[in-house]
């Protein structure tokens, strides 16, 4: 006969051998999760919101999935405003936003939030123009002026006097936006503000702003595809969208008045002029310094300080600590600039607040 401590090693060790227990484990952890639940049980993250990361956020997703089949994460790029809303009625586990949710818009979320900047990048003006100089240059009253409706022409004088020697068009400008609540509006249309008094006083800053002139379409695609189909249009884009599809990109007037070129470099320049507060909210609506490209942003995952299932908040952790690590070194090839290493820390120390 058996004694009862034998018997308990030997079951210890079968558990080891079936993968339901981990050497310093807890009790139901899979091997290699990081997330604690029975053996053959699936965790589902539904998230909703910015369009600006969703290639990156797409890419995290997946590859954590390869690594760990049992957790599930789907994301609808709707954009930041739907992203906010949902995640204030309760409807996803997680929300992600290019704005950061201001205090008011915290108030209304009775589990608590914690914002997590997880990546960032820059708003570029892309352009459909014909013959255009193989590097354009907008000046701050010429790209102001475009999309507050003085500038209708190409051949502008505005716009011909940073571009000495170019041949423009006399093509009508055509302005394209966002139709949806968006992030990305909201970081372009507050470095609108932060550089022209005549946007701050008029449009002015927001997810959803009425601009002056121009027509809209649906997320960075439907921005993109109205570019492509209309001669003379100009829109703004994230980056990385420009940069996968082939978009051309204007050389931007920044703070110091040189024309800077939107790339990896020149956003870490942007970067660099920020701090982040303990909040780790953060604008960059101008950012000093004679190489930064002007239109730059963080964007974060939207959280809930408390969950009412541990094992969602333990995946959801799990998930956003693949992001800060391993999910960076995608960051480049897909047109976004990795966390420097004291905002990675911040967020690490931050994911502490959620349970």
């Amino acid at each position: 006969m058996r004694t009862p401590g034998k018997i308990t090693l030997g079951f210890l060790f079968f558990l080891i051998c079936a993968g339901l227990v981990i050497p310093g484990g807890r009790p139901g952890m899979r091997a290699g999760s990081g997330v604690a639940f029975a053996q053959g049980e699936h965790i589902t993250l539904q998230g909703t919101g910015a369009t600006f990361p969703a290639p990156l956020y797409q890419r995290w997703f997946s590859e954590y999935n390869k690594l760990h089949p049992d957790v599930q994460i789907n994301y609808q790029a709707l954009g930041s405003g739907a992203g906010i809303k949902q995640f204030q009625q309760g409807l996803v586990n997680f929300g992600a936003s290019d704005a950061a949710m201001t205090d008011a818009e915290m108030a209304a979320v009775k589990q608590g939030v914690v914002l997590l900047p997880m990546t960032a990048g820059s708003i570029v003006l892309t352009y459909n123009l014909p013959d255009a100089p193989s590097e354009l240059k907008l000046s701050r009253d010429a790209y102001t002026g475009i999309f507050l409706g003085k500038i209708t022409q190409w051949n502008d004088p505005v716009i011909a006097k940073a571009n000495p020697g170019a041949t423009l068009p006399d093509t009508k400008i055509t302005v394209v936006s966002r139709s949806d609540g968006s992030g990305t509006t909201y970081v372009f249309t507050s470095h609108l503000s932060a550089v022209s008094d005549a946007w701050k006083s008029g449009p002015g800053a927001g997810k959803t702003v009425n601009f002056p002139v121009g027509v809209a379409g649906k997320g960075n695609p439907g921005v993109a595809a109205l570019i492509k189909q209309t001669p003379g249009a100009i829109g703004y884009v994230e980056f990385g969208y420009a940069q996968q599809t082939g978009m051309p990109m204007a050389l931007l007037e920044n703070k110091s008045g040189k024309f800077v070129k939107p790339d990896l470099e020149s956003g870490k320049n942007s970067l660099a002029s920020v701090q982040l507060p303990d909040n780790l909210r953060a604008w960059i609506t101008d950012p000093a310094g004679a190489d930064a490209y002007p239109i730059v942003t963080y964007t974060w995952l939207l959280c809930y300080k408390k969950y009412d299932d541990p094992k969602i908040a333990d995946a959801l952790k799990s998930v956003i600590r693949y992001g800060l690590s391993t999910g960076q070194t995608f960051s480049i090839q897909l047109g976004y600039i990795p966390l420097p290493a004291n905002v990675v820390s911040a967020v690490t120390k931050a994911l502490e607040q959620i349970s």
